[in-house]
């Protein structure tokens, strides 16, 4: 394409693993004219997020680009040098990351950092540079008393929207964003996508959009690559494909997207949970090469009551009584003055799913860390199985039955797992710490674990670096059902895994909740995954509870206007004319 502003070729990207050479990307070609939007979805592991790196080399050491060629505005920039290539980043092709809290100065202000990604481009005065910073935060939706706030004094979605306005800082001529909703609520996603539409049709911007949202893809790009096993299988225009998909690969990643109407069943029975076999699609391996991600298919046996505890067996703190599993009881938590939970009360049964929605900052991540013991409230009662946790000191919880009881499943899969440990020794610790089985034992649970959240063995070995987004946070939810826990804290687990492996792991949870009577807190941005796994709903704004009741009654009659509000911003994949002039 002659007036292409970004022209992939042929590109082939391998990386050196323990295991030999892994080819994340091969003989992948694409293009995007000025102004164009082109959404690239696909499975964890299929190269979407290492094509985006490859473009900024930004690929790690052990990655190198084999062969092909990367062209911007007709330059070959595929072999570009350190300087050259940091002229362009942020001035001209800019890039959203999908951990936000990993992209992020931990020790700088967010105000700051914002001119600093302002300054490194424009020599403007300080004054200028300030009013430009909040400026940028008002179009993310962060107000300017948060400009000197630090990354850990922030929700996960404020984050990315802060990833998000340094990237838009210089108004660059191609966008890449890595998963930029991943942590944002719909409201605050649909703002944010707004934004980015408008920006590329006041600057021409070109934007390409990683994501596993097929939805999103649907509603805010004119085209849409589909990629497999690194390599692109079918592209058309987003009407054509969501409406008449031509790749069975295609097919299947619609058929698991989630609706309003679906059920787990469905996009279970949709889509199989497997990678195609070998060689469909031109991605062929050669001898000696490792997939990249490999799904086994989980049949229904496969995901059945956990051996590690009998069904229906009780748990080492003791007989069930008839009265919630939890109870929490006017819980406030407070951060440097501000409200983040305010006198919040709920209870949960055994078996139930209580769904907790609400915007980022809403108080949905603080109050399901306040139920498991990571922070103290201020004020307020927890109870478990009728038992004060709140009567033990914080540092003796760890030695508590409640803290096996009690497992939660973190929202930055990359943040909760140590770098330092292979995925293995990631789903073993908790193990080791609360159960000390004997090592063949651990071994045991650790591999069913492992491959009940559809982890390949070869994956194990791998540490948090060397995995996708999706892998990453398949091997937090295998940590935590790892000790068979009675109740499951889900801070949003499905945020970072495609639609096929969602479909996977939200089956997982459903038998889990069904044969074990396990009690699930459903933490999510996600309603339309809330509305299929939750039997009660609780939607949050500004800490407080704004309304609650059954996750049909809320879905089908919602009485707040903030509820309405929600649901009104959800993405569908029939392609909305968002982009159509």
């Amino acid at each position: 394409m002659s007036g292409a502003l970004l022209q992939v070729e042929d590109l082939h990207v391998s990386f050196s693993t323990r295991g030999g050479m892994v080819q994340a990307v091969r003989g992948l070609s694409l293009d995007i004219a000025p102004g164009g939007t082109l959404a690239i979805v696909g499975e964890s592991g299929s190269g979407k997020s290492v094509t985006a790196y490859a473009v900024t080399q930004l690929l790690d050491k052990a990655g190198r680009i084999v062969r092909g060629r990367i062209r911007f505005r007709g330059q070959d920039i595929t072999r570009a040098g350190a300087a050259q290539m940091k002229a362009l980043r942020g001035a001209a092709i800019s890039m959203v990351f999908q951990s936000p809290r990993t992209a992020l100065n931990p020790i700088r202000s967010i105000g700051r950092q914002i001119m600093d990604a302002v300054g490194a481009h424009q020599a403007l005065p300080r004054a200028a540079l300030r009013a430009r910073a909040l400026e940028l935060l008002e179009a993310v939706r962060i107000p300017a008393a948060r400009f000197d706030a630090y990354p850990e004094e922030l929700s996960g979605g404020m984050c990315q929207r802060v990833m998000i306005a340094m990237a838009i800082a210089c108004d660059p001529a191609l966008l890449i964003a890595d998963e930029p909703t991943t942590g944002l609520d719909v409201t605050t996603q649909k703002a944010v996508m707004d934004l980015l539409t408008r920006l590329i049709a006041e600057r021409r911007m070109s934007l390409i959009l990683i994501t596993h949202d097929l939805g999103l893809a649907a509603r805010y790009c004119r085209e849409v690559a589909v990629m497999q096993q690194g390599v692109v299988v079918e592209r058309a225009p987003a009407g054509t494909l969501f409406a008449r998909p031509q790749h069975p690969y295609t097919c299947k990643l619609v058929a698991a997207s989630p609706t309003l109407t679906s059920t787990v069943a469905d996009l279970v029975g949709g889509a199989a949970a497997s990678l195609p076999p070998e060689g469909e699609g031109g991605a062929k391996r050669r001898k000696g090469d490792v997939a990249m991600d490999s799904v086994p298919v989980l049949s229904t046996e496969s995901v059945r009551a956990s051996p590690f505890r009998p069904c229906g067996a009780p748990s080492p703190s003791g007989g069930r009584n008839e009265g919630p599993l939890l109870e929490a009881h006017n819980l406030v938590k407070r951060y440097a003055g501000a409200t983040a939970v305010g006198d919040v009360s709920l209870d949960l049964r055994r078996g139930e799913s209580l769904g907790v929605v609400g915007e980022s900052g809403s108080g949905k991540s603080t109050l399901s860390r306040l139920v498991c013991r990571l922070i103290d409230p201020d004020g307020g009662r927890i109870l478990f199985d009728g038992h004060d946790i709140g009567a033990v000191a914080a540092r003796d919880f760890h030695a508590a039955p409640q803290r096996r009881d009690i497992q939660i499943v973190f929202q930055d899969p990359h943040d909760s797992l140590n770098p330092r440990f292979s995925a293995f020794d990631c789903i073993a610790h908790p193990l080791r710490r609360l159960l000390k089985p004997a090592e063949n034992d651990m071994r045991r649970r650790v591999q069913e674990s492992a491959e009940r959240c559809g982890l390949s063995p070869d994956l194990l070995s791998r540490f948090p670096h060397q995995l996708s987004g999706g892998q990453k946070a398949r091997v937090g939810i295998a940590r935590a059902i790892a000790v068979a826990p009675r109740l499951l804290v889900l801070d949003e687990p499905t945020a970072a895994l495609d639609v096929s492996v969602q479909a996977v792991v939200l089956k997982l949870l459903d038998d889990l909740r069904r044969d074990e009577g396990l009690a699930f807190l459903f933490v999510s941005h996600d309603l339309n995954v809330v509305r299929m796994m939750c039997d009660r709903i609780i939607v949050m704004r500004q800490g407080c509870v704004v309304e609650e009741g059954p996750g049909q009654e809320i879905f089908a009659a919602p009485k707040a206007a903030y509820t309405r509000e929600l649901l009104a911003a959800i993405p569908h994949v029939e392609p909305e004319p968002a982009l159509a002039g």
